[in-house]
């Protein structure tokens, strides 16, 4: 059993060891991190805020670290307006890990605003693969006529890069997941093109992209990055005695 990168809750690897499945914790570790932050502040008697998507499958493993009612789910800026604790000194937030940042900034100034002395992340909670994206796509967007993000339509991130690139001018926002996907008539009178693709879509997904493109047009291929990426998360613990070997 492999429990994905958006987390479970803790039921499911205590389900799964009292039936004796072999678990593999595939969760990135920076929803660990969101993990471990709610844990310490339910422990320090904080109540605790969740700034995220109701249903999404990171925030119901978050949820589920803690007990019922110990988190407060809050999606918009209207939540947050009309949110209201039980001891406001005794407060903390935490969000998902792909938001919007510019929505997540919005959300969290109207918390800080409201609650003062509110507790935050001792480092951002969203990915850095996602905020990298989403700062990308910004200076992307104005210059093309169109753009591509790769990813499932089930993908938060994915959805976010395609508002993100919708907010910074881009006429034509298309979300596709594989080449077969495109709609062809979306991009008959275009000269220029940008690519991005849910930190979770696979390398080889753009490739087929830009390939099912050089079928209908002549490509020239330029990159543009936000940063750097030079993170190592190592195996999860099951894999990594068979891959010294």
């Amino acid at each position: 059993m492999i429990f994905s990168a958006h987390g479970v809750p803790k039921a499911v690897p205590d389900a799964a060891a009292q039936r004796n499945l072999f678990a593999l914790d595939a969760t990135c570790p920076l929803v660990t991190k969101v993990h471990r932050e709610a844990e310490i502040h339910h422990r320090r008697g904080r109540e605790i805020v969740l700034v995220g998507h109701r249903n999404h499958p990171e925030v119901i493993g978050t949820t589920g670290q803690l007990p019922p009612g110990a988190v407060t789910l809050i999606e918009t800026t209207a939540d947050a307006a009309a949110f209201s604790p039980r001891d406001p000194a005794k407060l903390a937030y935490v969000t998902q890990t792909t938001l919007s940042v510019d929505d997540t900034a919005e959300i969290v100034a109207l918390l800080k605003e409201r609650f003062p002395t509110i507790v935050e992340p001792h480092k951002e909670d969203i990915c850095y693969a996602t905020t990298n994206r989403q700062n990308a796509v910004k200076r992307v967007a104005p210059q093309v006529d169109a753009m591509i993000v790769v990813g499932a339509p089930n993908s938060s991130n994915s959805q976010r890069l395609k508002e993100v690139a919708e907010r910074a001018g881009c006429g034509t926002v298309v979300l596709v997941e594989r080449a077969s996907g495109i709609d062809w008539m979306k991009f008959a009178a275009i000269k220029s093109l940008g690519i991005t693709a849910g930190a979770s879509a696979p390398e080889v997904l753009v490739e087929e992209i830009i390939d099912a493109f050089a079928k209908h047009y002549a490509v020239n291929v330029e990159t543009m990055s936000a940063a750097e990426e030079d993170v190592f998360f190592p195996l999860p613990r099951g894999l990594r005695e068979n891959a010294a070997v």
